[in-house]
């Protein structure tokens, strides 16, 4: 039964892609080939997915602080950025996409990663993206 309804709830890789590009100026990249695939705001990364339907994953841009509270939410479905280097992984989430994190907690995930993003940029291009 539980399973079910974590099915129900299960955003597919179209929709999660979509949602990223409902950023603004959010855009899709393939720096690295068709897998995986990048979703960047000014040439900088904010998501990457990992389409294979065996393992279906995303890996997310996120501060330290917020990056420990998910892994520890979430043990064995969140964990550090499986492919950076050590000094990056804090700073990177990759997220097991088995239906074990509801959609609106994977949306706040993506919304988290992209404002991280922006945050880095000079503030005149922060004010321009967050006023849009």
């Amino acid at each position: 039964m539980i399973r079910l309804l974590q099915e129900w709830w299960r955003m597919t890789v179209e929709e999660i892609i979509s949602y990223c590009l409902s950023k603004p100026e959010a855009y899709v990249d393939f720096p690295f080939g068709e897998i995986p695939i990048c979703l960047k705001v000014r040439k900088r990364l904010f998501a990457q997915i990992y389409p294979k339907k065996e393992d279906l994953k995303i890996t997310l841009n996120c501060d330290r602080m917020t990056g420990e509270i998910y892994r520890s939410k979430y043990p064995g479905t969140v964990t550090r950025g499986y492919h950076c280097p050590p000094v990056q992984q804090p700073y990177f989430n990759t997220i097991l996409l088995n239906g074990e994190v509801p959609d609106d907690e994977l949306k706040a995930m993506i919304d988290h990663a992209y404002l991280t993003v922006v945050k880095k940029l000079p503030r005149k291009i922060q004010r321009e993206l967050l006023e849009a």
